[in-house]
């Protein structure tokens, strides 16, 4: 298949943004970023359902389910932060199913504008893994969740093992070198970057909210901001910067780091000595969902043990279903960062917590200036 047929099934929603793009990396062939959006919006089918989620997820790989039973993929809408995501709603965007994480959960909980989940319509809830569960603001009551959890992990440190000379331990001070100046690179989203600048501060999640706290964050964001190439929340443009050798090490996600490996392109997901950020993601479904049976498909195909092998395999993520991880060794999930119990993942780094609308709006404001070079 040439490049031309590639790119006509990736807009058909045949090929997966990522399938196309590991293609044309396997063959050299340099790609820009995308809009991920284009595929469904220009004929976005009215009775199927919409997700609204991160990129990368927009892909038939998670819905096979769906596909099998409603013979077209659901409609996609991307967003590049959860508040992004949230703000869109507010101001009257409405969805079937969007994909919050834990640290935003409550304050997603709280604008009102989403349903619960009632459990005993998905058939594999029995399969899900109840410490992913168990978070501040799931319990929607009568035994019913506010999310239905299924994919976690960590963001950390993607590097080139040919390219950066390690000095010692792998530290979160790898993203504030200056033997790298301009070969940096990061997710834009003050939802991960945030976080990870307080983990590099020293600051404990449980103080995050103090303004000592806030002040110490911003001064390594701003010791950090003239190292970096990009901010971006494409991951594939992080990748292919990491691949052609532009950057030599990047803030990603697991995903990014197990993409790279299977095109064989010398990398590692970092371990860093301070500890990664961990998180735990799901689906909701909006109040006002025009598609509520099909939103309830999304989110069983996203709990099925199909997706869970694809997530673990081709993403390096964690998924919610016990029953993905039966066909992994054990051997193979500690070579992807990962393990069948996620407590040992979880726990093992620095886990979010849900914070104040106050607060996110004042973290995100500072961000956005700080990457605007003030």
């Amino acid at each position: 298949m040439d490049v031309l047929d590639q790119l006509g099934s990736m807009r058909e929603g045949k090929m997966s943004r990522r399938a196309f793009t590991r293609s044309l990396m396997a063959a050299g062939v340099a790609t820009v970023a995308m809009p991920v959006t284009g595929r469904r919006a220009l004929a976005a089918a009215e009775d199927q359902a919409t997700y609204f989620t991160w990129g990368g997820y927009d892909i038939p790989e998670l819905f096979g389910a769906y596909q099998e039973k409603h013979g077209e993929l659901p409609n996609f809408s991307i967003f590049g932060g959860s508040e992004e995501a949230l703000t869109k709603m507010r101001g009257g965007f409405v969805v079937d199913v969007s994909h919050p994480c834990n640290q935003a959960l409550p304050r997603w909980v709280a604008s009102g504008l989403f349903q619960p989940v009632d459990v005993s319509r998905l058939s594999n809830w029995a399969d899900v893994m109840p410490e992913l569960v168990d978070l501040p603001g799931n319990d929607a009551e009568g035994g019913n969740v506010w999310m239905a959890p299924f994919d976690w992990g960590q963001t950390s440190i993607t590097y080139r093992t040919d390219l950066f000379e390690l000095e010692g331990e792998e530290t979160w001070d790898m993203l504030w070198d200056e033997r790298y100046s301009g070969r940096l690179g990061s997710l834009a989203s003050g939802a991960d970057a945030w976080w990870c600048g307080a983990i590099k501060a020293g600051i404990d999640f449980d103080n995050i909210d103090s303004p000592e706290a806030f002040e110490a964050i911003a001064a390594v964001m701003r010791a950090q901001c003239p190292l970096i190439r990009t901010y971006t929340d494409d991951t594939t443009t992080l990748e292919q910067a990491l691949s052609s050798g532009e950057m030599v090490a990047a803030m990603t996600w697991n995903s990014s780091a197990a993409l790279l490996k299977s095109e064989g392109i010398p990398v590692k997901f970092a371990k860093p000595k301070e500890g990664a950020l961990t998180w735990v993601c799901g689906a909701v479904i909006h109040k006002d969902a025009p598609n509520v049976d099909r939103a309830y498909d999304v989110i069983d195909s996203l709990l099925s043990v199909e997706t869970g092998k694809f997530m673990i395999n081709d993403y390096g993520y964690g998924h919610a279903n016990s029953k993905s991880f039966d066909a992994f060794d054990e051997a193979t999930l500690q070579g992807l960062g990962l393990s069948k119990n996620p407590l040992d993942i979880l726990q093992a780094g620095h886990f979010q917590q849900p914070q104040t609308q106050e607060w996110e709006t004042k973290m995100n404001a500072m961000f956005e200036e700080i990457k605007a070079g003030f």
